[in-house]
């Protein structure tokens, strides 16, 4: 897309450069995994043929303040998210909207894509981000890019024949807001086009369930898990959609996250609701999202500061990289939640997705 490429400001924190690299590598064949049939039991959801979700023995974080051991992970925090880089096309109608008829608005273009604006917040907080995604080779990408770059992120872009992806976000009066996505050549990345030395260094990686999906992302996702689990990192996973969930089964993406066992899944209210199977039998570290009433963790809600909010896009993403942030610098689960909603509190103050 041509024209001025405006992104709106948001503030959370200094940030610091990180080294910058690019990477494209032509695409290889990649497999898909064959979609797992699924069988009920008086357990719930299963696979058929397959243990239940209590038979993979996952380790349970049994005491909320207990911390990280510090001293396993000498290294500067750096943390991957691995996923999506698009435009966000923000649309704020002047009045409502009727079939058949315009309106007046305000229509910004700016950076999108739940792991790209991940890594922007993570990078506003003063940590090293890295981003691992596709897009096209085209004016939009190559923007988006420059973009995030000069946030302080370094990213690993796979640069594609296939366009650059999209976001379109309607603002209603009422503060509500609707998305309609075009993912473009995210979703196209394959586990042949990573580097080992992306991903070797990285005390965390962030996956969406974007990122889980589809393929072949999806193979590229959990090949990059393989990587950082070798290094001694560790997970975090977004359920990113309850609608993303519907469509993937709620039942295959529980038996999926059991299988990955990451430390941290965050999730809406909504998506835990389509998920239908505990939280906490799926990760060590369980933190449902409630909005403008702030966070959940091990049974205590930690409550949200009370403001009025401007735009709630990229909140969730605030949210997360805040949490991961002071999670890996040792502040116990709850802690890390009082920075997590005080970080998503502020991002919805004004328009945008990500910090300026």
């Amino acid at each position: 897309m041509g024209g001025h490429f405006e992104v709106p400001e948001k503030t959370l924190g200094t940030k610091e450069p990180c080294a910058t690299a690019h990477g494209s590598h032509p695409p290889t064949a990649c497999r898909e995994d064959p979609t797992p049939r699924l069988a009920e039991s008086s357990c719930g959801p299963r696979l058929a043929g397959q243990p239940q979700l209590g038979d993979f023995g996952l380790p349970q974080m049994r005491y909320a303040q207990m911390r990280l051991p510090t001293a396993r992970y000498p290294r500067q925090v750096l943390i991957v998210s691995i996923g999506d880089l698009l435009l966000d096309i923000t649309i704020v109608s002047e009045g409502p909207l009727q079939p058949d008829d315009d309106a007046p608005a305000t229509i910004t273009l700016g950076g999108g894509g739940q792991a790209a604006n991940f890594c922007a917040w993570t990078a506003s907080l003063g940590d090293g981000a890295r981003l691992i995604t596709r897009v096209g080779d085209d004016e939009t990408g190559r923007r988006l890019v420059s973009d995030l770059e000069a946030r302080g992120v370094e990213v690993h872009a796979v640069w594609a024949p296939e366009p650059t992806g999209a976001i379109a976000v309607l603002m209603g009066l009422d503060g509500n807001r609707a998305m309609a996505t075009h993912r473009g050549a995210s979703v196209g990345l394959r586990s042949g086009d990573l580097e080992d030395g992306w991903f070797r260094d990285a005390r965390l990686l962030h996956v969406p369930a974007y990122s889980l999906f589809v393929e072949p992302i999806a193979s590229a996702a959990r090949a990059a898990i393989r990587l950082v689990r070798e290094a001694r990192g560790m997970v975090a996973v977004d359920l990113s959609s309850a609608a993303g969930l519907r469509a993937y089964g709620p039942a295959r993406m529980a038996y999926v996250l059991a299988r990955l066992k990451p430390e941290v899944l965050f999730a809406t209210e909504a998506e835990a609701a389509t998920l239908a199977v505990p939280l906490e039998s799926l990760a060590q570290v369980p933190v449902l999202k409630l909005g403008s009433a702030g966070c959940r963790v091990f049974g205590r809600i930690i409550p949200a500061p009370t403001v009025q909010p401007i735009d709630p896009t990229g909140a969730g993403d605030a949210f997360a990289a805040a949490f991961c942030s002071a999670w890996l610098r040792g502040a116990t689960p709850h802690e890390s939640a009082e920075q997590a909603v005080s970080a998503a509190s502020r991002s919805v103050l004004v328009a945008g997705a990500r910090p300026s």
